[in-house]
């Protein structure tokens, strides 16, 4: 049976307070797991792990956040902007976010902004609808 968005969204807002010690209020849909709700890579394992729980779903390494292989790779890294292919690369592995403000300054230090509370929602969504 398919959820609405905003069931997942309450799941996925449950997930995200318990796993980083928020209030619920404090998970909006436009907040950042890094600059603004304060996880670190290290919480990004639990925030899957109960994710995979909470929806009943299987989230293989790298398929929510992917970052990690493509900053590795040369060819997609160069003076620490990620190139075309970089970006290309990036939009394949997540298609459920936002990159219109990343893609007009692709700067890697830029890129935790992109894992925002809606592009998990989204994510979410795709796997159980």
């Amino acid at each position: 049976m398919a959820m609405s968005r905003d069931e997942i969204f309450e799941k996925v807002q449950e997930v995200l307070a318990e796993a980083l010690g928020l209030d619920d209020d404090e998970v909006t849909p436009q907040a950042t797991l890094m600059g603004d709700l304060g996880a670190e890579s290290i919480d990004f394992l639990d925030i899957t792990f109960n994710l995979e729980k909470a929806f009943d779903i299987k989230i293989p390494r790298e398929e929510l956040f992917p970052a990690d292989s493509i900053m590795e790779n040369g060819e997609y890294v160069q003076d620490g902007k990620l190139t075309e292919a970089g970006l290309a690369e990036l939009k394949d592995k997540m298609p459920h976010t936002d990159f219109s403000e990343f893609e007009a300054d692709p700067d890697i230090n830029k890129l935790p902004d992109l894992f925002t509370v809606d592009s998990i929602v989204k994510f979410v969504e795709g796997k159980v609808n």
